[in-house]
């Protein structure tokens, strides 16, 4: 992995703050290379260039890590493992469940949490309506994957009790918290400051159990 990307990794940590061990430090850049490699002939992510991907997919990810809730966590709509695979990365002693129903996108992210011995990876392909797991989530997080009235209706059954959903938006989503149900309680929206990206980014976290 270049020399420029890992510099580039280490001052977004360094700018979040987030310190993380050596060893996470380079499964992130594996990762990066892999989504990169496989992104020519998948078209797994819109963002193409490496050093905007550290960036757009990396630090946006690890942006969210202090707003988790529990440590058992699904990301849905998981896409090419964004946030999931950086989550489990960075939080091995969590489990991550990692959902989409997008079977190209699942298979990328089967094979990288493979390679990069992600032990704490569950990778599922399936509808997020069809979806049954035995037990609830702490936390459901997900990114661009649906409208918050959407995600809320579709994901409150597979929380715990007290669990919590975080929904990665740009921009402060006002139409869209204006369409939540009366029975979804959002505890705050927080700004997310992404060292490397100029555009908004917003965390919105919901009590919908």
């Amino acid at each position: 992995m270049p020399a420029d990307l890992r510099a580039r990794l280490e001052w977004g940590l360094a700018a979040l703050p987030l310190d993380l061990p050596e060893a996470a430090r380079d499964r992130l850049l594996a990762y990066l290379a892999l989504l990169h490699k496989w992104n020519s002939a998948y078209n797994l992510t819109a963002v193409r260039e490496p050093q905007q991907m550290v960036s757009a997919h990396l630090l946006d990810s690890l942006s969210v890590l202090p707003h988790v809730h529990g440590s058992r966590v699904l990301d849905v709509g998981t896409g090419p493992g964004l946030p999931g695979i950086p989550f489990a990365i960075a939080r091995p002693d969590w489990t991550l469940t990692l959902l989409d129903s997008n079977g190209k996108k699942t298979r990328f992210v089967t094979q990288a949490a493979i390679e990069l011995g992600l032990n704490n990876v569950t990778v599922v392909h399936s509808r997020v309506e069809d979806y049954a797991p035995g037990r609830g989530f702490d936390c459901i997080v997900s990114r661009a994957f649906t409208s918050l009235a959407e995600m809320v209706g579709a994901t409150r059954r597979l929380l715990a009790p007290q669990g919590r959903l975080l929904a990665m938006k740009g921009t402060y989503p006002v139409a869209e918290l204006a369409e939540l149900p009366e029975d979804a309680e959002v505890e705050r929206v927080q700004r997310l400051e992404v060292p490397g990206l100029t555009a908004e980014r917003h965390l919105v976290l919901i009590r919908a159990a």
